[in-house]
């Protein structure tokens, strides 16, 4: 291991950027591997055109009639993009995505063929998807999983392979897929933000909920990766000793980016244009060998779609650049993890966004109703939202010194404070004029002078407001968005639909006008909430014990987390908006509380492995080199050769104490392991891997550390810390 270590140390050295030519303009190469209007008008009949954009914006049904126009248009531009396969691209429950190739092609009389692409090939497919998460719902003997297109989310072409975004569902139509309960959330969230905004402005339409994510992730070498066991297996180190510079200096964070990564992020922007997906931001991030990426705003069935993609693409180029993506959310400790922040937003069919101030009084107003509104929405359901960002994974990072803590709560800024202490003050009632145009003169009217110098940020606050849109920070880096947005969906829809009724209700019962009624409902959901707001460092024990006294939840763990999603509030909450049925609710919780596990089990095993055949080994080759050092003092210095060989000896003794405790403390492990396999229930499987096996992990990795420091380098298998952090 050790030449494999030095070997690939000497090959990394050698490395140099890939030459990456841009000719053209990023404007012109942008959606050309797409079947975006453009491409649409070329290929299909005027009819077919129309029938697929209805479908597209307004929501309409495909003509069945005229898939088979849609499908040879849509192969003919495929082929001419050089496809020779087409798929149904979905995103399983198990994180990632899935895809399954087949040919235009087709035979027919005298043995010939021709290119064939029917529509109900692209409309519809039946893959054997048995093995596929699906937490009960189905039995795993049958294969039966229906893939069924989704026209909002445009075909592409990536390599040779025309890629239809598809939805994936159960013969009894449960969905067996992220993007189905996020097209529910999208329609339920539309409803209720149409039925409110109509009380401010009468012509809109359609509300739109919108993303942006932001992608954190590390890379290495491709050649130093495969020697570490536990990167490749795990997707993050179970040990290593942490170097004597880290990020301390803070020198990496938005510094010059290395040549090789640089050449990368090119490499990757251009295929990134070439399948829409509109990245414009990217920079170094706070660890060594850390990076981010970032999007313009999209819808956001299409915004996670494309972040699905982005993962993969991602992988492939760094292919082509002897790189490893490193996406788990704490791949290195000492270091900052990874997150992947979801930048939430609303925006109408008439070009608003409604978490945007305006320049009138009238425009505030909506503002201010969709603002606290959300904010109410996550303190009723924080517990929820916790659950929806749970991992083995971004147990890691939650809390840690980095990222946002386990406690959920919003951040607005110290303005936007003052705005909503102004608000609690209105008059419960009908509203003197003299106080209305106080209202709106004083504290609606001046929002977006206060906005505008609202620059203070909490990076540490889960859940922030920063300036027209919300950002959910506590999404781990390796996650699908599709989770988190749908449960935001879910719970900012109910919370609008609870706030109609009452607006309704005080209109109608206390005949109270519009603004009255408005004002009085907002004044108490302001009361109500203001728990979950936090404008201090989420970080320590000071405001753990200021968010219990809050009755906020602290939830440190997935198994402790993952409870909030079979809660009867979260069954209720989905079943009312037709998002998902209480067995697809409870599937998720299974196939999650199933993964946990999995996720503990492998770590184990890589570090049991590890440990037991590269770290004592070598430590036993170095002991023998140090008891062959003392036999040669004694053989020169007879009985005097303690004085010359004390710390020889004392290390050989020190490097035994390791030894011992790492088998001990392994054996320890598998023993555990083997009790918590042994539990039929998932969830106290989970909680034994939690709770009895997982706490193994750092005693191991202690004595694996100290072995380090007092091995060899020359010998030691594992490349360190220092060579995967800062080799360029």
């Amino acid at each position: 291991m050790a030449i494999l270590r030095f070997n690939a140390l000497k090959e990394t050295l050698h490395r140099t950027p890939v030459k990456i030519q841009e000719e053209e303009r990023r404007s012109d190469l942008f959606g050309r591997n797409v079947f975006n209007k453009k491409a649409m008008r070329q290929y299909l009949t005027k009819e077919s055109y129309d029938s697929l954009i209805n479908v597209i914006d307004k929501g309409h049904k495909i003509d069945r009639s005229l898939a088979d126009n849609i499908s040879t248009g849509m192969k003919e531009w495929a082929i001419s993009k050089g496809a020779t396969n087409y798929t149904h691209w979905f995103q399983p429950l198990t994180g990632s995505t899935a895809e399954k190739h087949d040919a235009f092609f087709d035979t027919y009389g005298d043995g010939e063929a021709m290119e064939r692409f029917s529509g109900s090939q692209l409309v519809q497919q039946e893959p054997d998807a048995s093995s596929l998460p699906h937490g009960g719902i189905r039995n795993t003997f049958e294969a039966r999983g229906y893939t069924a297109w989704d026209p909002s989310s445009p075909a592409f072409v990536w390599g040779p392979t025309l890629c239809i975004p598809t939805i994936f569902v159960s013969y009894t139509g449960e969905a067996l897929d992220y993007k189905t309960p996020l097209l529910r959330s999208v329609s339920a969230l539309d409803k209720a933000a149409t039925d409110v905004v109509r009380y401010f402005d009468k012509k809109v339409n359609k509300v739109i909920t919108t993303l942006g994510w932001e992608q954190e992730y590390f890379l290495v070498d491709s050649a130093l990766a495969s020697t570490r066991p536990d990167l490749m297996m795990s997707g993050r180190t179970l040990l290593g000793h942490s170097p004597a510079k880290g990020q301390q200096l803070d020198d990496h964070y938005f510094g010059s980016i290395p040549s090789r990564v640089l050449s990368y992020m090119r490499d990757l922007e251009r295929e990134c244009m070439l399948l829409g997906i509109p990245v414009k931001t990217r920079h170094n991030e706070v660890a060594p060998n850390q990076f981010e990426l970032a999007p313009i705003f999209e819808e956001v069935n299409l915004a996670v779609d494309h972040n699905s993609l982005l993962m993969d693409v991602m992988d492939k180029v760094a292919e082509r650049h002897h790189f490893k993506v490193l996406f788990h959310e704490k791949p290195f400790q000492g270091v900052n993890g990874s997150g992947k922040h979801n930048n939430w937003s609303l925006a109408t069919d008439t070009g608003s966004n409604l978490l945007s101030p305006g320049k009138t009084p009238m425009k505030n107003m909506r503002f201010l109703t969709f603002f606290i509104n959300t904010i109410k929405a996550f303190y009723e359901n924080e517990e929820i939202i916790r659950a929806t960002i749970a991992s083995a994974s971004n147990d890691h990072r939650l809390g840690a010194n980095e990222a946002p803590p386990a406690v959920m709560s919003v951040f607005i800024g110290s303005q936007l404070t003052k705005v909503l202490n102004e608000l609690e003050k209105v008059t419960d009632g009908k509203l003197s004029p003299q106080e209305k145009t106080e209202l709106k003169l004083n504290v609606v009217g001046k929002i977006p002078e206060i906005l505008l110098d609202n620059t203070d940020r909490n990076r540490t606050s889960p859940f922030a407001f920063t300036g027209n849109k919300f950002e959910l920070r506590a999404v781990g880096s390796t996650a699908n968005c599709a989770d988190p947005m749908t449960v935001l969906n879910a719970i900012v829809a109910k919370q609008l639909i609870e706030f109609k009724t009452e607006v309704d209700g005080l209109i109608s019962d206390k005949k109270m006008k519009k603004d009255d009624a408005i004002f009085n409902v907002l004044r108490e959901y302001i009361k109500s909430s203001n728990k979950i707001r936090f404008e201090g460092d989420g970080y320590g024990e000071a405001w753990e014990i200021e968010a219990k006294k809050r009755g906020l939840s602290n939830y440190r763990n997935t198994p402790e987390a993952l409870k909030a999603k079979i809660s009867k509030k979260a069954i209720d909450l989905f079943a009312e908006l037709n998002i998902m049925n209480e067995r697809e609710v409870k599937a998720r919780y299974e196939i999650e509380i199933e993964d946990y596990s999995k996720h503990i089990q492998i770590e184990g095993r890589v570090l049991g492995d590890i440990a037991r055949n590269h770290i004592i080994p070598t430590a036993i080759k170095y002991q023998n080199v140090l008891i062959k050092n003392v036999k040669g003092l004694k053989e020169i210095y007879g009985s005097e050769f303690k004085n010359q060989a004390k710390q020889q000896m004392n290390l050989i003794e020190t490097i035994s104490e390791h030894i011992e405790q790492i088998n001990e403390k392994v054996e320890q492990m598998i023993e555990e392991r083997k009790k918590a396999n042994a539990l039929k229930d998932p969830t106290k499987m989970a909680f034994a891997y939690c709770d009895q096996v997982k706490p193994y992990f750092d005693d191991i990795r202690y004595h694996c550390d100290k072995l380090e420091l007092l091995v060899d380098n020359e010998i030691w298998p594992m490349t360190k810390y220092r060579e995967l952090l800062f080799t360029k």
